[in-house]
């Protein structure tokens, strides 16, 4: 693909693959855009990080309430 138009990668939920712009499927199973076919890879990974992350976040925040 052009520089204009760059390579998009997803994570598809019900199949566990990565597929390229153009493979797309239905947006119900689909994880991204990702800049990399690696980070697309990591995408649960990625996501139970930030829900970790945003626990937490919001346990400190309660806390000072």
């Amino acid at each position: 693909m052009s520089d204009n138009n760059p390579v998009q990668y997803w994570y598809n939920t019900a199949t566990g693959e990565v597929e390229e712009s153009a493979a797309r499927s239905s947006w119900t199973h689909r994880m991204g855009p990702y800049p990399t076919r690696e980070a697309a890879e990591k995408a649960l990974d990625t996501a139970q990080q930030r829900n970790e992350s945003w626990d937490e976040e919001d346990a400190d925040w309660r806390a000072k309430e």
